[in-house]
């Protein structure tokens, strides 16, 4: 799985003019599921995301997570958007292929699967809908964005 996670001060994600799901500050994380991926990748992915230490600390040295973004135990927000695009293959031409992402009912099943253990996992999680033609609106913050990928077992 691919996930791009922007820090962010506030982020919110509309369909056809209406929020769908809204953070105050957090990450937004575009995810994206590859062919071959499993359960077994959300899962990895879910827990760098929650562990990852990219938020500030009282210093201004990033040593806090989203789960302890305020540093007293407060969690920042996660809002997952479905994002195929991230698995874009552009060494071939000018047109990008996306052969690499899953098929959409596996994407689906994988991306509904890592919103349902993040709800499970964290505080605040919201989503975007999955294949629907979405507006992001977001804060960037530093701004601090950093590419994950959770490659499945080759074979």
């Amino acid at each position: 799985m691919i996930a791009l996670l922007q820090r962010v001060q506030q982020a919110r994600v509309e369909v056809h003019g209406q929020t769908v799901g809204a953070i105050g500050a957090g990450l937004l994380v575009l995810v994206c599921a590859e062919r071959g991926d499993t359960e077994a990748e959300a899962d990895k992915l879910l827990a760098k995301i929650l562990k990852l230490r990219i938020f500030s600390d009282g210093a201004g040295k990033m040593n806090r997570s989203v789960q302890d973004l305020d540093g007293q135990g407060k969690a920042g927000g996660l809002l997952l958007v479905s994002q195929f695009t991230l698995a874009a293959d552009t060494t071939g031409g000018n047109r990008p292929s996306f052969t690499q992402a899953a098929a959409p009912e596996e994407g689906q099943r994988l991306y509904h699967y890592l919103v349902a253990r993040a709800q499970a996992a964290h505080a605040v999680v919201q989503s975007g809908r999955f294949a629907a033609d979405m507006q992001v609106h977001l804060v960037n913050d530093g701004p601090v964005t950093i590419p994950l990928r959770m490659a499945p077992p080759a074979g």
